[in-house]
């Protein structure tokens, strides 16, 4: 009896320790919103991003520090969900969403969003979707944040045609968007849902004592 209760107990343990990596429903109904919402963010962003963009262009690459308002569905869709994809997913329906709502950029919204989406889910995935503390999201931001500025500065004619210096400008203001909007701004806004209890079907709601 005491070996049959002890080894319950260990795989009790285990069963704690290890994350569930299989998608419930509510994990995709709620991903979703939070791609949905995004999407609409993302849309906004964009239209006033075009008056912004050309007052900017006189700054030297510096209309990079912009971008993280483009990355946070991704963040922020990780660390709630805490599952395999649900960075890439939230950020490319959020993408999606832009998309069918109008927006300049046409098709390669897409495109971006699957990339920015990748680059904080390859994060993720490198800490093994186990630590959610306040490094790894920035981390997650940050990484976002590179991986947008290059794809700007290899694929955008606007950003591709600044001068190296400025592009090089470019591509550290979208790293330092992505830490902060993406990366810090995601983390309290996570902490912010788990205290208030809307996460409590959620790991994310039920672990606060992690968003540390």
């Amino acid at each position: 009896m005491s070996v049959r209760t002890s080894t319950t107990g260990r795989e009790a343990a285990t069963a704690t320790k290890t994350p569930a990596r299989r998608w419930r429903v509510v994990d995709i109904v709620v991903a979703s919103v939070i791609g949905v919402a995004s999407g609409v963010v993302f849309w906004a962003w964009g239209v006033a991003y075009y008056g912004t963009d050309v007052l900017l262009s006189f700054s030297g690459g510096f209309q990079g520090i912009f971008n993280g308002m483009w990355l946070f569905a991704g963040v922020l869709g990780g660390i709630i969900i805490r599952k395999p994809g649900a960075a890439v997913y939230t950020e490319v329906v959020a993408a999606v969403v832009s998309m069918l709502i109008g927006t300049q950029w046409g098709f390669s919204v897409l495109i971006w969003g699957i990339v920015q989406g990748l680059a904080a889910e390859i994060v993720l995935a490198l800490f093994l979707y186990k630590s959610w503390r306040l490094g790894v999201v920035l981390l997650a931001g940050t990484v976002a944040g590179l991986a947008v500025g290059l794809m700007d500065i290899t694929f955008s004619s606007t950003a591709a045609a600044l001068a190296p210096v400025r592009q090089f400008v470019y591509v550290a203001s979208s790293i330092v968007s992505g830490l902060v909007i993406a990366g810090f701004l995601s983390w309290l806004a996570a902490r912010g849902l788990a205290r208030s209890g809307a996460l409590n079907r959620f790991a994310s709601g039920r672990t606060t004592e992690t968003l540390v």
